[in-house]
């Protein structure tokens, strides 16, 4: 199999997981799609020389720095935003978009898929601290081994261990009316 093929079938294997990854993190589809695929290009780019062995956790160390860029771009952009923000005589800030009624959430169809242990997951999910959320999917999303989700968030293999207990941990409290 040459080697296209081969990094296609890999970025055939990772690609839904790293967007449902991304997704969590920046709870934005468009986002998430963006910086997934800004992922596998630079992966192409830079990295499709490398060994095979080595393209899972490069892909995925990748993906965290693009998912951390997104996060320091977003805060900035919300210190700059805020002077713009409408606020209530009371100083209370609001967006007019929110007051307008979301005729999607009334559907059956969609309030089921809403509703659920899968989604309280990923909202819990969402909520760990960044590095216990890494740690949390790599491991436990990608299957990555301990070793290869240390190089993919280039820290040592007792702190990926101690994240990801830690996210097991608290994902167990908030979730324990769902997992008992």
């Amino acid at each position: 199999m040459s080697a296209a093929a081969q990094m296609n079938r890999f970025l055939a294997d990772v690609e839904k997981r790293a967007f449902r990854m991304a997704q969590v993190a920046v709870k934005d589809a468009d986002e998430a799609l963006d910086i997934v695929q800004d992922t596998m290009f630079t992966l192409v780019r830079k990295y499709a020389n490398k060994p095979n062995d080595e393209w899972r956790p490069l892909f995925y160390r990748i993906l965290q720095n693009r998912i951390t860029d997104w996060h320091r771009r977003n805060t900035v952009r919300s210190r700059i935003f805020a002077f713009f923000t409408p606020t209530t005589d009371e100083g209370e800030t609001f967006d007019p978009i929110e007051q307008v009624p979301d005729r999607a959430s009334a559907a059956p169809d969609i309030r089921a898929e809403l509703d659920g242990a899968a989604e309280e997951l990923v909202v819990a999910v969402g909520r760990l601290p960044t590095r216990q959320q890494q740690a949390f999917l790599l491991r436990a999303l990608e299957g990555l081994s301990v070793a290869d989700t240390a190089r993919a968030m280039k820290c040592s293999d007792g702190s990926v261990k101690t994240h990801y207990s830690r996210a097991v941990h608290s994902l167990r409290e908030v979730l324990k009316e769902h997992w008992s």
